[in-house]
């Protein structure tokens, strides 16, 4: 099978990453690509070089909030009250990404996209190898793409595999 991943750094450019990643959402929804084509970030946070006590303190509070919010809806009585709770909560769990902040302007951001189309077919893994990185989010970033048969390819499957 024809694998390649393709790594692109943003740098602190988090904006760009996030374009990157409706580029290639469309991407799977329009043509179909289902797990052919994977995606996941790599953040290298500078909140990690700060104390830990500060960066627990700020979190804590948002998040006790929210579960509290979520506890007065279920409290709410009658079963419409419980039909719109259930709603509303289903939408929170379906994006968390947009209640959480960003990532600190000053963190290193890669993504990393994992194509991995069957034996038959190999042209469109050439040309979604081409496209991506002419395409104008990836432009920008510094890009590098490891195939298969390269050195750092189990490295780099390690790591992808790692995140989440």
């Amino acid at each position: 099978m024809p694998q390649s991943i393709l790594v692109f750094d943003f740098g602190a450019n988090e904006d760009a990453a996030q374009q990157a990643r409706h580029k290639i959402e469309a991407w799977k929804q329009g043509f179909r690509l289902g797990n052919k084509m994977l995606l996941k970030f790599d953040r290298e946070d500078a909140a990690a070089e700060q104390p830990p006590s500060a960066e627990g303190h700020s979190s804590e509070p948002a998040k006790t909030s929210a579960s509290a919010a979520k506890g007065a809806k279920k409290k709410s009585g009658g079963k419409a009250a419980a039909k719109s709770g259930a709603k509303s909560g289903a939408k929170a769990a379906a994006d968390p990404e947009k209640s959480e902040p960003p990532a600190p302007p000053n963190g290193k951001v890669r993504l990393l996209i994992r194509l991995d189309f069957s034996d038959h077919e190999k042209l469109t893994h050439q040309r979604w190898l081409d496209r991506i990185p002419a395409e104008e989010p990836f432009k920008s970033a510094a890009g590098q793409t490891i195939r298969t048969g390269d050195p750092e390819f189990a490295k780099t499957t390690d790591l992808f595999d790692s995140l989440d």
